[in-house]
């Protein structure tokens, strides 16, 4: 039993990664390097558009990002609101949803933008929406078990985070072949996991001039040093208990968090966690927005976020382009004065 045990522990043990003092251009160089992957022509269609309401138009399309392992090709559902009149470049803003949401849930917050002058659109990450072939997040769940499962070295999958940075710049790539949009007038909030894919996929894009990543501020880090790591697991918890059956482990615990963050999201612990990343948005406005009481992104580990983005846009002379709103005695939750407060951000940042 005990030589059972350790196969599965030496099959999926991952090396593990120290933060290192890179500096943020190595930093975005080897972020980009990590996710990087042939283009395909976008190929994007409208399948439907609304009637105009309200002097807004909606519209349901897709467009293609990527060459899927068995050679098909994987499409983005997206869902955009905005202004009736085209005849002119506006500012666009991506919303982006948690984990077990879709891009539907986004509609209110697309149609407030697209009535302030905004093409606003949404899209469903991997394994969500559209994209997500059975019920729940068992998909989502599921696919990243795969990615765990797949041996080092092999080509595999990324769903948790990095797989929809990838499908974010192309959105952006998107945004930017519309008539009807500014290309130098883009901004992006996310909320939850769409709030890591923001500080994620934002820092390295110099397209996004306008960041907000909701109850998504946190350090991976430290949460596996300060046994803050629970609220994390939770979100795919499926995943996490694989994890722990394959490393011999009775329960989830801070080392199946390890290995399972370092073998599906490399690098989360060490030189993309958000601390770091959050240095490479240094003069660009940013309003993060968090709970003090939110298990998802522990309090603590969000403050070391917090110092090294301050320090980071003091030194661009910028300070005035980072805004940090924590909630207090609130959870993991938006409330509605900091949605406001987002709104008023994107409108005072890339409205002309």
């Amino acid at each position: 039993m005990q030589l059972l045990l350790l196969i599965p522990a030496l099959l999926f043990a991952q090396v593990e990664t120290a933060p290192l003092a890179k500096s943020p251009a190595a930093i975005r160089a080897d972020f980009l390097k990590q996710l990087d992957r042939p283009k395909v022509p976008l190929d994007a269609k409208i399948d439907k558009t609304t009637e105009p309401t309200g002097g807004l138009v909606m519209e349901h399309l897709a467009f293609a990002t990527e060459t899927k392992a068995d050679g098909s090709t994987e499409r983005v559902p997206a869902l955009v609101v905005r202004p009736q009149d085209s005849s002119k470049r506006h500012p666009a803003v991506l919303l982006l949803h948690g984990t077990g949401g879709n891009k539907e849930g986004m509609r209110s917050g697309l149609e407030e933008l697209a009535k302030l002058g905004f093409v606003a659109i949404a899209i469903d990450g991997r394994y969500h929406g559209e994209r997500n072939p059975g019920k729940g997040t068992d998909a989502y769940n599921q696919a990243i078990t795969r990615a765990w499962r797949t041996k080092n070295g092999e080509k595999s999958e990324h769903p948790f985070y990095f797989d929809t940075c990838w499908d974010i710049w192309r959105t952006i790539d998107y945004l930017q072949s519309r008539a009807d949009v500014d290309g130098d007038r883009i901004g992006m909030m996310g909320f939850s996991k769409g709030g890591i894919e923001t500080w994620m996929a934002g820092a390295v894009d110099e397209r996004v001039k306008v960041a907000i990543p909701a109850i998504a501020v946190q350090s991976f880090a430290w949460g596996l040093e300060n046994n803050a790591w629970q609220g994390r697991a939770k979100t795919i918890a499926a995943a996490h208990n694989e994890a722990a059956h394959d490393l011999g482990e009775s329960e989830v615990n801070a080392k199946v968090c390890r290995a399972l963050w370092n073998k599906i999201i490399p690098g989360v612990t060490g030189e993309f966690d958000c601390p770091n990343m959050l240095k490479l948005f240094a003069g660009r406005p940013v309003l993060i927005l968090n709970g003090s009481e939110d298990p998802n992104c522990p309090i603590g580990g969000a403050k070391v976020a917090f110092a090294s983005a301050k320090d980071a846009f003091a030194a661009a002379g910028a300070s005035d382009k980072l805004k940090i709103n924590v909630a207090q005695g609130v959870g993991h939750a938006v409330t509605p004065a900091q949605r406001k407060e987002a709104t008023e951000w994107f409108v005072r940042w890339l409205k002309p």
